[in-house]
């Protein structure tokens, strides 16, 4: 990690045609520098309608700044087809926390409080106190074709 680079948490959602919309998200966010993603999961839709989500985390290492991340975040989702509003989502990305190190992450406010479908992939990658949860039998989805 050079001194100007910054660890972003992620979070990645996907209802509709997950397998493709992670794989082509898991090869654009590469692009930007290291990244290190969870394992996927397969929930339901925190509603109650629609088809269930895969969700994963990811924390990737860049030297971009935010501004530029969270563009580039949107555009991803709305090269994936995103519509807003739906039940039928390709992909939805957010930028959960950044930070120069783990343990001293600033948290995205407009993401709190921390729904169980981001708590739960982040704790496998960053086992913080924010991301404790409960035991869970959710299934652990594996994607067909190598990610990155």
């Amino acid at each position: 990690m050079n001194a100007t680079d910054t660890i972003f948490a992620l979070a990645l959602a996907s209802n509709h045609q997950p397998e493709q919309h992670f794989f082509e998200a898991y090869r654009q966010l590469h692009a930007l520098g290291e990244l290190q993603c969870s394992a996927i999961y397969l929930m339901p839709c925190r509603d109650g309608v629609g088809a269930d989500y895969y969700n994963a985390a990811c924390l990737l290492t860049s030297d971009i700044a935010v501004e530029q991340l969270l563009e580039q975040l949107k555009a991803m989702e709305h090269a994936s087809g995103r519509v807003r509003p739906s039940h039928q989502i390709s992909l939805d990305v957010d930028l959960i926390a950044w930070g120069s190190r783990l343990s001293a992450m600033q948290f995205n406010p407009k993401k709190l409080p921390l729904a169980l479908d981001v708590k739960i992939p982040m704790y496998d990658m960053w086992p913080d106190p924010a991301f404790c949860h409960a035991a869970h039998a959710y299934t652990q989805v594996h994607l067909k074709q190598c990610a990155v």
